[in-house]
Parts: C-alpha cells; structure tokens; sequence
C-alpha cells in the first residue's frame, strides 16, 4: 500500500513537471518543443516503470510473511485443513483393522522470492504460500496381513475417498491373494514381496515387509522435526513418546498412511 502510494506521488510529480516544462518551453522552435517536450515526458515514465518493476519484484519480507502467516484468513484455512486431515485419519483408525500409533504434521509457510528474469519456478508469483503434509502410523497384525488389507479394500467399498482404495481395485485384490497364498507376486514374477498400495493423487498406503526376513523393507522413523515457529512453521509429533519402531514391538508391524500435501493458504503478489 505505502508502495503504491508513493508510485501516485511520484506519477502526480511528474505530469506537474511536464506541464511546467511544456508551458516555459512555448516560445521555442516546434521541433526543439517537440524534442523537448519528449525527454520531459518520457523520463518520469521510465522513472515510474522501474520503480512498479521494483516493487513487484521484491521478495516478501520475513515481517510480512509472519504478519501473513498469522492473518485471520491464513488461520481459518490452516485450521480447516487440519480438521480435515485429522477426520480422514479418524475414519482409517475406526473403520480398518489398523491402530493408529502416531500422527505427524508439518505445516510451513513461505514467502515469494524476487522477480525470476531468466530461471521461472513460479516462486516469484506469490506473496505467500502455506502448505501442510500429514503422515499417520498405524500397528497391525502381520498374522493377519490379508485379513487387513482386505479389511481397508471393504471400508473403502463404504467411505469412498477418506479410504480411496476399494475392492474395484484390481492391483489391491492380487495383494489380498498374494498374502493368502493363492497368487505369485503382484507385480510379477521375481519381483518380490509387495510395499504399498499407490493412487495418484490419493492418500499412499505403506507398510513393513514381512517375508524377507531380515532383509524386509520397513517402515523408516518420521526425520526429526524442524525448528517450531509458529505461525510460519509448526511440526507435530502426536504423542512425542511414541517412535515407529515401538508400535512394530507392540503390534507386531507398521503401517504408514501418507495424505497428499495440501497447500491451504497462497496469497499471489
């Protein structure tokens, strides 16, 4: 705003200048008036086109990233993307077979960089932008393997996209026959124990091997969580006493539940 306002001043300045000029130089030749009256006018105006370019091109302000961060528009949108995250985590905790164990969120806010001349990522076309990723670990039985995940397949049949994988899903009823014992590999031959159940766009299911023995692939500890600065950044680790490697010795092994990463909150320049 204070920007802009001065671009008005400075604009209001220079047709005063121009006006000024043109009226003293009225006695003069028409062609040096001309030539005159063209260097008057169009300095100012180039004045003015570098200085809009400036202040569009800077980058936002850590002050102002903070103050957009905590905007009443910027919380009302992190708080409804949480609620919706938190709900769909609830509908996998009480309709499948999994016990959640462990919830993390990382929630950032960014601010847009400076005018890209030659390199465009799109960076430079914000003011701001807050996006937030969730992932819920789950235990479950590895006895029961098919039982579970045919168990997600028919809360899928009933939820729809809070559970976007359901028993219409080809792959996901050879994973089903695969722990049964009645198919080879899903993916085909020689290629192994499956590691999760995948869909564009959709929330990514994971979970640890549990026929390689002690070669399995397992589901990684959550990385450590990044300096907590709200509202600029959060991170939560729900509860902080529980590690994925204590849910395996609990419930025998971990699922990891992966929604897609939401960007809630842009204000564009």
């Amino acid at each position: 705003m204070t920007t802009t306002l001065w671009i008005v001043i400075l604009l209001l300045a220079a047709l005063l200048v121009s006006a000024t000029s043109t009226w003293t130089g009225s006695r003069v030749p028409r062609h040096r008036h001309r030539s005159r009256l063209r260097r008057v006018i169009c300095l100012p105006l180039t004045i003015i086109v570098v200085l809009v370019l400036a202040a569009c091109g800077r980058a936002t302000s850590a002050k102002t990233v903070h103050r957009l961060a905590g905007s009443p528009e910027a919380v009302k949108a992190r708080q409804e993307a949480e609620l919706a995250t938190r709900n769909t985590i609830a509908v996998w905790d009480s309709d499948t077979p999994l016990t959640l164990g462990l919830v993390v969120l990382e929630d950032v806010c960014v601010g847009g960089k400076a005018k890209e001349w030659f390199f465009h990522t799109g960076d430079d076309q914000y003011k701001i932008r807050c996006i937030m990723s969730v992932t819920a670990y789950f235990g479950a039985d590895p006895q029961s393997m098919a039982d579970t995940i045919d168990g997600i397949l028919t809360a899928g049949d009933r939820t729809g996209p809070p559970i976007p994988f359901n028993h219409d899903f080809q792959y996901a009823r050879t994973v089903v026959e695969y722990y049964r014992g009645k198919t080879g590999d899903p993916q085909g031959p020689g290629t192994g124990e499956p590691t999760g159940l995948f869909s564009a766009g959709t929330i990514e299911v994971s979970w640890d091997q549990i026929r390689g023995g002690q070669t399995s692939q397992l589901i990684e500890e959550p990385r450590p969580c990044p300096p907590h600065d709200p509202p600029e950044r959060r991170c939560l680790n729900e509860p902080t006493s529980t590690s994925v490697s204590q849910l395996r010795r609990t419930y025998g092994m971990v699922f990891k539940i992966t929604l897609p990463i939401k960007e809630y909150f842009t204000l564009r320049k």
